[in-house]
């Protein structure tokens, strides 16, 4: 039987190129070549495309020679999409709108689920909507900030208070997020934030334990063992998330039955209430003092190497990660088969 060809993408013009190249570094490690004909894709910070040689390699030596605009002629020739881009512009329905223009199945949520999923503003509205707990927020605009930065102050010290944390609304891989213990930090944190988004989403601190539950499928997804995410820094920021030792990992979590049961119950509905198909990891927070779960966030494109928490958490579920990514490009076909089935025109 002829292979499937599946057309990797990585790189990108989001903060968040570098995660992206170590995603894709073991997505092509590990895909079963046996199974599927790999076509590696990369995109350069500027938004150029490296579809000859090595584009992995000329990536992460930044050698854009050979770069082009997008090759929609190279995405044609794919049977599958299988993008491996964090953040705007791969993970905000933007290149799964690309996707959907030309008819080619691909692997993740679509366009409406990825953009949601990574609008922290809009999700954690519809986590609400759908009865989740989630912890208090309120969001400010960077016009806002820079035209009267002394309301926005007075706005989050009514309504958050300190300790807080500040972070871009549209942005993952915890790029652009701070503490603020005080005003001062505040102001820090405030213009920090903004540098990476419009938008800015200030939320409450908690005194918890951070646990993660991994979810895969389409229509009806299920969750895998939860996972402890331990940072030995005050929070578990860009450098505790991809520094060696910094960070430890509790695999599964030590949560009870009736925790473990909560958290994917929790996990599944936040999953199907924003519309997301294919993978997710959803971030939870476990409050020490009372006991009560909050779904922080959700992931569409969580940190993808083989050590990453989104496929480890499958790996002690009994799901390895090469099958993964099978399953994963299963799904996409899947859900393109069912889109297909839409009428687009009237007869």
């Amino acid at each position: 039987m002829e292979k499937l060809k599946v057309g990797i993408i990585f790189g990108g013009r989001s903060g968040e190129h570098d995660v992206s190249l170590l995603s894709a570094t073991s997505v092509l490690e590990a895909i079963d070549r046996k199974k599927y004909q790999v076509i590696p894709i990369g995109i350069t910070r500027e938004g150029r495309w490296i579809t000859e040689g090595d584009p992995l390699l000329q990536l992460k030596e930044r050698d854009f020679s050979r770069g082009d605009s997008i090759p929609v002629k190279l995405l044609e020739k794919i049977d599958v999409a299988f993008p491996v881009l964090h953040g705007p512009y791969g993970e905000d329905g933007t290149i799964q709108g690309l996707f959907e223009m030309i008819n080619i199945p691909y692997v993740g949520a679509g366009v409406a689920g990825s953009a949601v999923g990574l609008d922290k503003r809009m999700m954690k509205q519809i986590f609400l909507q759908s009865g989740l707990p989630t912890p208090v927020y309120v969001t400010f605009l960077r016009r806002e900030w820079e035209e009267d930065e002394g309301e926005v102050i007075r706005l989050i010290e009514e309504k958050i208070g300190y300790p807080c944390f500040v972070k871009p609304v549209n942005m993952g891989s915890s790029v652009g997020i701070s503490k603020a213990r005080d005003r001062e930090e505040l102001v820090q944190a405030a213009k920090l934030a903004c540098k990476y988004d419009r938008e800015v989403i200030v939320e409450e601190y908690i005194n918890c334990r951070e646990i993660e539950c991994s979810v895969l499928g389409n229509d009806t997804p299920r969750a895998s063992l939860p996972g402890e995410v331990v940072p030995k820094l005050e929070f578990y920021d860009y450098e505790a998330k991809y520094t060696d030792g910094l960070t430890d990992f509790l695999l599964p979590a030590p949560l009870s039955p009736e925790e473990t049961k909560r958290v994917q119950e929790l996990a599944i509905t936040a999953f199907l209430s924003v519309n997301v198909s294919g993978m997710a990891r959803v971030d939870l927070f476990l409050d020490k003092d009372s006991g009560q779960f909050y779904v922080n966030e959700l992931n569409t494109l969580p940190g993808f190497t083989q050590f990453s928490m989104y496929p480890k958490m499958w790996e002690i579920s009994g799901l390895a990660y090469s099958d993964l990514i099978s399953e994963l490009i299963d799904l996409a076909l899947e859900r393109f088969a069912e889109r297909q089935r839409i009428e687009v025109s009237r007869e």
